[in-house]
């Protein structure tokens, strides 16, 4: 069957956005690994932090997921790629820079794609996620920087914090309570 060319633009559209939510979902499972170790090792606000940006991570997974269902698309569940375990904590944060701020150049380029297609909400969609994935950007190179600059005492600073980040929000078990 040919497609139209409405149906070929909307594929383009899907593709990126099935992209992105890769990488959102790749996002995730690093944040979490990371927020797993830092944990282990007494970083607890650090931990806390990472685990709230996974969070982010996972609700713009899920508004890809979204606007993939509302074009008739299938959202992808594969992640981008594979999970830097093990990390030390001087790694931890300038990797996770690099990473949005690869994101954030990528997710630019899928908005033009969206553009180009004539999907205007999906190209607000990308807007509104590269503004928050700046928002990580900047924490991540922030830590990076003091930790550079002020080494063992900034991490000291951070050692023996809690990691809690507040109530646990609702789940479905708790919601259905």
């Amino acid at each position: 069957m040919v497609q139209s060319p409405r149906e070929q633009r909307k594929k383009k559209v899907i593709e990126v956005l099935n992209k992105a939510r890769s990488m959102e979902l790749q996002a995730i499972h690093q944040y979490m690994n990371q927020h797993y170790n830092l944990a282990d090792m007494d970083y607890g606000d650090l931990a806390a932090k990472l685990k709230l940006i996974a969070i982010d991570e996972m609700r713009h997974a899920e508004m890809f997921a979204e606007r993939i269902k509302e074009l008739t698309g299938e959202p992808t569940a594969d992640l981008a790629g594979k999970v830097e375990k093990g990390q030390k904590v001087e790694v931890i944060f300038p990797f996770d820079a690099h990473l949005e701020d690869d994101t954030m150049d990528i997710y630019n380029q899928f908005l033009l794609v969206c553009r180009e297609n004539g999907d205007s909400t999906s190209m607000k969609l990308f807007e509104t996620i590269v503004d928050e994935e700046q928002i990580h950007f900047n924490y991540f190179d922030n830590v990076s920087d003091h930790i550079k600059k002020l080494g063992a005492s900034y991490l000291s600073q951070n050692a023996g914090t809690p990691a809690d980040t507040g109530p646990p929000s609702k789940g479905f078990v708790t919601s259905q309570a």
